[in-house]
């Protein structure tokens, strides 16, 4: 599987491989306050992006993970990124974020439910795990428009020391293309 040829084209948007030509729109956008729910924490410098950007690389040649970007199709518009992680195990796991002024458009859904039906003809899982913070109620109603049922609660310190009350999500196989 050729993960660094990736793309995806949905009613409004492209997901394409990761790559260091978003390295500024990356590191502008994935702010504290975007990073709210999230386990990782901002990058302090252009660098950090640049390492994540390339390990994310490193990752998809070795067949272990997607780590995409989403843009608008229309304008090429930076929208955020998101990825499916372990995607060799039984239950990979999927990761989105979208900058701020992208919020509440309706572009985490499509960009899911567009991953979703691509795991379902590329990866051999039993089922999808999406985790969201329990106050996260946008994210949660993405995984609940999946089909996502809860398999589990757990508490974890995220990276700028703030403890999530993380619900995760399963998602079984099954096509969600109305979404997009």
């Amino acid at each position: 599987m050729e993960l660094l040829r990736f793309e995806i084209s949905t009613h409004r948007l492209l997901l394409q491989p990761i790559s260091m030509a978003y390295k500024a729109d990356i590191f502008r956008e994935f702010t504290q306050e975007v990073t709210t729910y999230l386990y990782s924490e901002p990058s302090k410098k252009i660098q950090d992006t640049e390492n994540f950007i390339n390990q994310s690389l490193l990752n998809m040649e070795k067949g272990e993970e997607l780590v995409i970007v989403i843009l608008k199709k229309d304008s090429q518009e930076f929208l955020g990124c998101s990825g499916i992680h372990k995607i060799n195990s039984k239950y990979p796991r999927y990761g989105i974020w979208l900058k701020k002024s992208a919020h509440k458009q309706g572009y985490a859904t499509e960009t899911i439910a567009a991953l979703n039906l691509w795991a379902e003809e590329n990866l051999d899982y039993e089922y999808l795990r999406y985790g969201s913070d329990k106050a996260n109620k946008a994210s949660r109603r993405i995984a609940e428009k999946m089909g996502g049922k809860i398999g589990r609660e757990y508490d974890v310190i995220n990276m700028s020391g703030k403890v999530l009350n993380v619900v995760e999500y399963n998602i079984s196989k099954k096509q969600n293309s109305e979404f997009y």
